[in-house]
């Protein structure tokens, strides 16, 4: 399962996130996942589960926010429903993918102290 690797980065980089900070710990993070990124959300949350054990993450939130696939057309930037047929109908131009796929680390919830 690459859902465990993925986890390991998200990790790495919270981690890293929250030394730079000075925080005591990370409460949350919230991630965007593409349809069509071949991630599944339960996989990857079993595998947060398992991964965050003795680390600045051990009691944070993994939040996981789905984003629907999206085409446009690589000629004149027209959007193209999904389901039909990939070119434009304005311009005849291809489609191209313009959201679905990203695996994107969005936001970090660190405790840090009061200063």
């Amino acid at each position: 399962m690459h859902e465990y690797s993925i986890v390991q980065a998200l990790i790495r980089r919270a981690e890293e996130t929250a030394r730079a900070h000075a925080a005591r710990r990370v409460e949350g993070l919230r991630v965007r996942i593409g349809t069509l990124a071949g991630v599944e959300p339960v996989l990857l949350l079993a595998a947060f589960e398992v991964c965050r054990e003795g680390t600045l993450l051990g009691d944070a939130e993994l939040s996981i926010e789905s984003v629907e696939a999206q085409w446009a057309c690589r000629c004149c930037g027209c959007g193209i429903a999904a389901g039909g047929a990939l070119r434009c109908e304005a311009c005849g131009g291809p489609g191209q993918l313009v959201a679905g796929s990203e695996i994107e680390l969005d936001s970090i919830a660190l405790e840090v102290d009061d200063v």
